[in-house]
Order: C-alpha cells, then sequence, then structure tokens
C-alpha cells in the first residue's frame, strides 16, 4: 500500500494546536491534524490514521509541518496536495507531496526542525503595532537591542540540559537536547528574528528561548545567567513564555536534503535512500 509524505502549512489563529483532541461529550476541537484527517478520507474514502512530524500548539504556524498516512488506493501523486487542499479550509494547505518509504515515520525520523520567531519592538509613532500581520509577530513596547540578544543565544548552542528552558509539565524524562544554531537577527527597523534550530524540543521551549532573548535585548539578562539557567534548571532565572502568534515551524529535516549553510549535508543515521523533499523558501 502506498505511504504518502505531505509538507503543510498553516495559520495556526483558529486552530487548538496541531493534535486532535476530543471533548468529553465526542465533539472535537479544530485542530489541522483533524482538519487533515477529514480531507484525506474524503479523497481516498477510507479510514486512515494521519502523523505529524510535530505538536504544535494553539495558535503557532507552520509552513513545514511533516505529515503522512498509508492508503490502499494509488493516487497520482501529483494531484495529492490540490486534491487535500481543495478539501481543507482556508487556513490550512497541503504545498507538496510525495510517495514515501513503507516504514517512514514524520516523528522518529526527523533529524533536525527549524523554529522562527518574529517580534516586532518599537512605540508609536516611530512604528505602529502590527496591523495586517498581527497573527504572525509578536509586539512588545520596548525597545531591543538585538547583539546583547545575540550573544546570548549563541549560549544556547551544544547539548545543554534545558530544563530551565520549558514548561515545568513538560512529560519528558530527559531534557538535554542539541541546539544546532540559535540566531537573532533585526530584519528591519522595528522587527527582530529568533531562529532556533535543534534536534527536539521540549514544551514551550522556543517560546521561553524567545522569551529569555527579548529580556537579553532589555539589558535584563546576560550570558551569565543563561549560563546559570542551563547549569541548575531553574526555570524562575529564564525570561517568560511568549505567546504562540510569533512562532512558526520553519522546516524539518530528514536527512534526504541539503541543510541550510553551516550544517552538515547528512546528520548520522540518516536514510539515504529516502526521496528528496522541499524545503520552505524563506
Amino acid at each position: 500500500m502506498p505511504r504518502y509524505r505531505l509538507q503543510v502549512a498553516y495559520e495556526g489563529t483558529a486552530f487548538h494546536g496541531w493534535q486532535r483532541q476530543v471533548r468529553e461529550d465526542g465533539s472535537e476541537l479544530r485542530t489541522v491534524q483533524s482538519a487533515l484527517q477529514r480531507a484525506v478520507f474524503k479523497t481516498v474514502r477510507e479510514e486512515t490514521p494521519v502523523t505529524g512530524a510535530s505538536r504544535t500548539d494553539a495558535g503557532v504556524h507552520a509552513i513545514g509541518q511533516v505529515a503522512a498516512f498509508t492508503t490502499s488506493r494509488c493516487i497520482d501523486v501529483d494531484r495529492v496536495s490540490m486534491a487535500l487542499t481543495s478539501r481543507l479550509p482556508e487556513d490550512v494547505q497541503v504545498t507538496h507531496a510525495e510517495v514515501a518509504a513503507d516504514d517512514f515515520d514524520p516523528i522518529k525520523d526527523a533529524r533536525s526542525k527549524c523554529y522562527r520567531y518574529d517580534i516586532a519592538c518599537a512605540r508609536p509613532p516611530r512604528a505602529w503595532p502590527p496591523l495586517f500581520d498581527r497573527h504572525v509577530v509578536y509586539r512588545t513596547p520596548f525597545e531591543l537591542h538585538h547583539e546583547p540578544m545575540a550573544r546570548v543565544a549563541a549560549r544556547l548552542v551544544g547539548e545543554h540540559d534545558f530544563k530551565g528552558l520549558a514548561q515545568k509539565h513538560h512529560g519528558r524524562d530527559n531534557t538535554v537536547r542539541t541546539i544546532h544554531a540559535c540566531t537573532v537577527d533585526r530584519i528591519a527597523p522595528d522587527r527582530i528574528r529568533i531562529e532556533v534550530v535543534g534536534s527536539g524540543f521540549l514544551y514551550n521551549m522556543v517560546r521561553i528561548i524567545a522569551g529569555t532573548l527579548l529580556e537579553a535585548g532589555r539589558g535584563r539578562i546576560d550570558e551569565a545567567r543563561v549560563d546559570e539557567v542551563l547549569a541548575t534548571g531553574n526555570r524562575r532565572l529564564a525570561g517568560q513564555t511568549l505567546p504562540p502568534q510569533g512562532l512558526c515551524l520553519r522546516w524539518i529535516h530528514y536527512g534526504d536534503t541539503p541543510l541550510p549553510p553551516g550544517f552538515p549535508d547528512r546528520h548520522p543515521g540518516s536514510r539515504s535512500n529516502e526521496p528528496r523533499f522541499r524545503d520552505p523558501q524563506s
């Protein structure tokens, strides 16, 4: 039976996150997984589970979510994206599809993920709060200096225990993760962009990293403080958990496509026989 691998984009404002959620009365919350599940059923006319790589929270966006499903029906792969998107609500799209290996697992096979957090950081009248993109950027009334933010971000690169940069009830026994890159750039006079690439992330970890870097931009947290957070796991020493609207899942790497500049071509254990998959453009 063919297995299809999907690249999914969504504007997460009106969704209760990716994962399907059922209320006690049996009704469902509006989630991306549920919407995609219904679209797949309407397309292939059979019940088949749809698995997603990253369980994004309510309000979080994605352009590079990866999902997969297996069906007994053979579908022209060139038509899968259009067939599914035509059956999806307007705030979610399947942007690419291809046939995958029978044992492809979007979760277990992922080697690294990239998240981006955008912050608007200026006061009127120099810059007004975001209007047309207000659902995809977080606004702070404070002026931020991106150079100290970048210095603090660099301290997070490498393998660390990120207990102090995750919500208390993260649900993981192991809180050690590897951050491959953490960058801060001023992309406009009133915009700061944070990008974090890692092997995996704890609950709210990227939003807490963004909140910590925001405090660094205000001069309230420095490199020594972040070193202490990593050494002690003390969540109270880190910054706030920023809201979800500034966060976007950019891409997920499976070892079958080139990584962005500065990364090795392949992670150990990558599956060289997998087909190439489209990387979202910046």
